[in-house]
């Protein structure tokens, strides 16, 4: 029987190879806006420089932030937010991959409103405070093919202290406006090309087997599965396949609409607890690491849905075969031997990551089709540790 939804995605994204070069001319939000960005790449590339002429060419000058983590904390989120208040910016530009464009997020709210970014965290040691003011208006840039972030509302920050990475989002933190260019995203390493493509194809799965899939996001989500499965391990033994690295993105961009229109179980839940203990750990690879024990607990809950996505894998429509092309996609790709315990990770900390995986982001076990109690939680840990 259908479901009823709602589908509500106000993001004007432009997709294609050399759509950055419309930040010149497109009509934007504000004329002075904040960039944020992390890391050596965007620099190294020349995606700053590209971006700071572009916008200058279309009349708006530019402030630069440049301190975003792998993993963002919300130390620099209140730096930057306290940047874009000094220098009046009125509009913030996510420059790179997840973690720029996340912080772009939450940074615009908090150059708007007031206290601290936790407040506003419905989560953890979060205060749930309703954002009151609108943030600043944002544009996502992605360099990458993996949080889809570009499509959807939310951001995911940690607070360190506490070990607690949420995720976060409102109507005002969907992007005005998303560059989608996939000759940005060749020169990303391989095996950060493969981490991407499967946080992407998570997203895909897991709104696909989420108890609030729709009809419409049921229809991004298999199509994001289909290029994420044909076109990622051409993207990771080949990165200058700029085809390859299209659909990719346009899997990635998929996904974020699924994330807008249903949502991630609680296979986020958990590696967002691993990866708040160990912040050099890529969110790609923890999901890798536990997927397959994951999806082996999950999918008693619905097998037919599983069965689906095998026949897209070109195996035999079944868990079985789901399980099979996702372990032959995860060789393909050359990520089937990652080690958690090659990023601290301890099986005597297996009962605080699945208390944290709960406290922190317990709102997307209720999401899921079958009960996941704290002991199965460990148990994927268990039948996950290498």
């Amino acid at each position: 029987m259908y479901k009823p939804f709602q589908f509500f995605m106000p993001a004007d994204i432009r997709f294609g190879a050399g759509a950055l070069n419309q930040l010149a001319t497109t009509p934007l939000p504000g004329k002075k806006a904040l960039i944020v960005t992390g890391g050596t790449s965007v620099k190294k590339f020349g995606y700053l420089d590209r971006v700071v002429d572009l916008l200058q060419q279309n009349g708006v000058s530019s402030v630069i932030f440049d301190k975003v983590q792998p993993n963002p904390i919300v130390e620099d989120v209140m730096e930057a937010a306290q940047l874009a208040k000094d220098n009046n910016c009125d509009m913030v530009v996510g420059l790179g991959g997840g973690s720029s464009m996340d912080s772009a997020k939450s940074i615009a709210v908090m150059a708007t409103n007031p206290g601290h970014y936790w407040d506003y965290i419905n989560g953890g040691s979060g205060k749930a405070k309703p954002v009151e003011v609108a943030p600043l208006p944002i544009i996502c840039i992605t360099t990458t093919a993996g949080t889809g972030t570009e499509a959807d509302p939310w951001t995911v920050i940690t607070k360190e202290d506490t070990h607690e990475k949420i995720g976060f989002g409102c109507k005002g933190s969907f992007p005005t406006l998303s560059i989608v260019d996939a000759e940005l995203m060749v020169t990303v390493p391989p095996h950060l090309t493969a981490y991407q493509g499967f946080d992407a194809l998570f997203h895909a799965i897991e709104g696909f087997i989420a108890n609030i899939a729709s009809p419409v996001s049921d229809l991004f989500a298999l199509k994001a599965i289909e290029y994420v499965f044909k076109y990622l391990p051409t993207a990771v033994n080949n990165g200058d396949d700029i085809s390859a690295r299209a659909y990719v993105a346009l899997a990635n961009t998929y996904a974020g609409i699924v994330e807008s229109t249903s949502c991630c179980v609680s296979e986020h839940s958990i590696e967002h607890a691993l990866s708040a203990y160990h912040p050099s750990l890529p969110h790609g690879a923890g999901l890798i690491m536990i997927s397959l024990a994951y999806h082996r607990q999950y999918a008693q809950s619905c097998p037919e849905r599983y069965a689906q996505i095998a026949s897209i894998f070109g195996e035999e429509p079944s868990v079985k075969g789901f399980l099979i092309g996702l372990a032959k996609l995860q060789d393909a790709c050359h990520v089937a031997n990652l080690k958690m315990s090659d990023y601290g990770i301890k099986p005597e900390l297996f009962d605080d990551y699945a208390r944290v995986a709960r406290d922190t982001m317990g709102g997307l076990f209720d999401l899921d089709r079958c009960p996941m109690s704290h002991d199965d939680v460990v148990e994927i840990l268990k039948a996950s540790f290498k």
